[in-house]
């Protein structure tokens, strides 16, 4: 491997090949690395080929170095800045009233604070036929 690509260094390369989870990239005569699919461009892949051919010259960033095995890994998107999120308009939708809720009586389900049910659970409890023997 040559001596002067590391790991986070910025170099140019020529695309030599295009599959559908990455591109090999030659980085020198003798060097070459993987820009896997999910580092190609900001955002969702879904065909390299959209993005990348052979013969591309590319800006990448070396990611990681593997010595034993040889393997480099690139990505194209981290020399690119990230697009700022666009806002998508919502709709404008006309607001509906609001139906309020009415209690018909003091017994009806719903939600209460426990200060509303405390007493009515102690007054529960000392009861004899709620007891079960």
């Amino acid at each position: 491997m040559s001596e002067k690509i590391e790991v986070g260094s910025v170099v140019k390369g020529k695309v030599t090949g295009v599959q559908p989870y990455g591109a090999f990239v030659a980085l020198d005569e003798n060097t070459q690395g993987l820009v896997h699919i999910s580092e190609v461009t900001h955002g969702f892949v879904k065909d390299i080929n959209e993005h990348l051919k052979v013969g591309d010259e590319v800006e990448v960033k070396v990611l990681s170095i593997d010595e034993a095995s040889g393997k480099i890994g690139l990505s194209i998107r981290a020399t690119q800045e990230a697009p700022v999120a666009e806002v998508k308009a919502k709709k404008a939708r006309k607001p509906r009233p609001a139906t309020p809720i009415q209690v018909e009586s003091e017994t009806a389900q719903g939600f209460n604070t426990l200060k509303d049910k405390l007493q009515e659970w102690i007054d529960q409890s000392q009861r004899n036929d709620l007891i079960k023997k």
